[in-house]
Parts: structure tokens; sequence; C-alpha cells
């Protein structure tokens, strides 16, 4: 199915004129910088980040590339996946009017930017194995819906969704298609981004949060047509990614053949939780895992989430969440951090089951 993206995007979009950063008119590295308002003296740390970063983080893009086997022009970073998430909204949803279709459980942001953008939201509840319902899904929507999020591997439940589901949404629906691959490291899953020729109206997201350890800098990636991603330096802000997070992003893809080791460890030690958590005779249920965490099913889960903050032990409590009841989301931490929990864990159950 053709994807038209001027038929989908609000129509004022394609009549911005975008703003014009310094950066735009000349982004070469040497010269004398007249140009920005920029402090030339330095900043009082003696570091040199008085001067602004590139907007189109071609460096960073360019080695990306490599990585994920795209064109550097099918590439889009944001401050956070959040950032593409919410300029998604702003491109192709009419405030009042369009809507997004969600897939619950699923991350939480798509509800809270289409809320704050006025986007209306409809829903389509996985399966009680936490599957895509495509038929359903495809049903629901209207000649208003512009994006349907997909989560795969999905947060909170962990598990990969069905791909031939996916592709059935993909090829039965005009609009956008979202798949949050922000767990994707953790999966035996090939990425989404492979079809990116076949699908044009897809678009997927990753991160640096997970398997890359750099959560803190929130820097997202999105991977479309190039046309999607023009439209997203088109709206977004001038400068959204800072000089010294792209120095930092660039420094991690110099070792982005060390990145499978860490996945390594930390499957590993997911492996091990699930072993001792297996053991426990009070674990209802431990739901199939293709990210960094688990999703596991138990009695009192609101009680054993507030024993469990009282010794210092943090995890996420899931259990007001559709098709969670009773569930705690557990972090894979080291085996330290792990046996810490588990410790925990076993002396408060026991408590509470006496």
């Amino acid at each position: 199915m053709a994807f038209d993206i001027q038929k989908f995007l609000r129509p004022h979009i394609l009549t911005i004129k975008p703003y014009s950063s310094a950066r735009d008119e000349y982004s070469g590295h040497d010269g004398v910088f007249l140009d920005a308002n920029e402090n030339p003296y330095g900043s009082l740390t003696g570091e040199a980040f008085n001067r602004y970063p590139d907007p189109y983080q071609q460096e960073i893009k360019s080695k990306l590339a490599v990585v994920k086997g795209v064109s550097p022009k099918q590439i889009f970073l944001g401050n956070g996946s959040d950032e593409a998430i919410d300029l998604l909204m702003r491109a192709f949803c009419r405030p009042g009017i369009d809507n997004i279709i969600l897939l619950p459980p699923t991350y939480g942001m798509y509800e809270v930017s289409a809320s704050i953008n006025d986007i209306a939201i409809k829903k389509v509840n996985l399966t009680e194995d936490f599957q895509l319902r495509p038929k359903e899904i495809l049903a629901a929507t209207d000649e208003n819906t512009k994006v349907i999020f997909v989560c795969s591997p999905n947060n909170p439940s962990g598990n990969k969704m069905k791909r031939e589901a996916i592709r059935e949404i993909l090829a039965g629906f005009e609009g956008l298609v979202v798949v949050d691959e922000a767990y994707i490291d953790f999966s035996d899953e090939k990425s989404f981004t492979s079809e990116l020729a076949q699908y044009p109206n897809l678009l997927v997201m990753q991160t640096f949060s997970k398997a890359w350890g750099l959560a803190n800098l929130r820097i997202g990636m999105a991977f479309a047509s190039e046309d999607i991603i023009r439209i997203l330096n088109l709206i977004k802000p001038p400068y959204n990614i800072s000089g010294l997070t792209q120095e930092k992003v660039l420094a991690s893809l110099e070792k982005a053949d060390e990145i499978g080791k860490v996945v390594k460890t930390i499957l590993e030690e997911r492996e091990h939780l699930q072993k001792d958590l297996e053991g426990l005779s009070f674990i209802k249920k431990i739901y199939p895992s293709h990210a960094n965490f688990l999703l596991v099913k138990v009695p009192d889960a609101k009680k054993m989430y507030d024993d469990l903050v009282s010794s210092k032990i943090i995890v996420r409590d899931r259990s007001k969440v559709v098709l969670c009841e009773d569930c705690l989301r557990i972090t894979v931490g080291t085996r330290e951090e792990n046996e810490a929990f588990l410790n925990s864990f076993k002396k408060l159950a026991g408590q509470s089951l006496n």
C-alpha cells in the first residue's frame, strides 16, 4: 500500500519555513566565528562549551548508518525517543481532530504525548499473552487515524511481537506505523530497519539508553524514509542534541563492536535471575522476555513493591496497568544487585505469606 506523506501531514507543515541557525549557514570547523553571538572566551570551567553544536549530528549519523545498515539521511536523532514521539504527533496529527492507536499495555509516553497535543486515543488491548490483534487494530482505524504505535519488544511485558502481525498492520494501514524497538538489542529478532524500503509508512525507534548504557545523555534514534526524516528535521528545535552528548555518543560508537559483550552479560544475568525466581513457590508467573527486564506476577504486588522500597530495593509496580494485575517489572541488574533484590524479595515474601 502506497504511503502519501502529504495526505497524512498536517497541511500547514508543508508551508513552514524552518529556522535557519548559524550552523546551517556555515558548517565548517575552521574560521573566525562571529555569526552566532557566542561567548568567544569559552566557559567558566575552561572547557570548550561556548560554540553551538552541529544541529544535524552529521558525524554521528555517518557512523551510526554503518552500524545500523541504513543511509544517514534515514536517521533522526532526538532528545530521547520522547522527542521523536512528540514531533510525530505535531507533524501528523491535527489537535482535536485526528487520533492515534495504542496497544495496551505499552509504553506510557505515547499516551502522555498525545494528551499534551490534544490528540484522541483509540486503544486495542493486546491478547492475554501480550500479542497483537492485527485485524481488530486495522478495524479500529478511521479516516482520522494517523499513527499506530507498536512496541516490540514490548514494555512492560518484555515479549517480542509476531513479525507477521506487524507486517499485516503495515500493509493494511495507509498511515504511519511506529515500531518502537527500544529493547531490540536484547532480542533475537531482526530489526525492522531492514524493511524500511518495503514499507514507506514505517518508522522504527531505537535508543542509546538501554544496551548502550547512555540513559543519562537522553538520545534516541528514529529510522524512516528520507521524506519522513526531512519533516522531523524541519520541525525540531535547531540544537536539540548538545555538543557534549554528541561527543560521548561518538566515543561509544567507536566501541560499537563491544555492545555484544555487554548484551551477552545482561542476558546471562536475566537467565540467572529468572531461574532463581522460578524456584520461589509464591511466584505466580514469569512472562517470556526479549528485553533487559522481567515481568513477574506475585501475590499483592503493591505491598511487595512498598516493602521492597523500604529495603531500598526499587522495582516497578505495574499492577494498575491493563493485563498486568499483580505484576512487578524487574530490571536485570548486576549479579550483586540481583542477589540483593532476591534476598530482600525472599524475606519479604515469606513475611507476607505467613
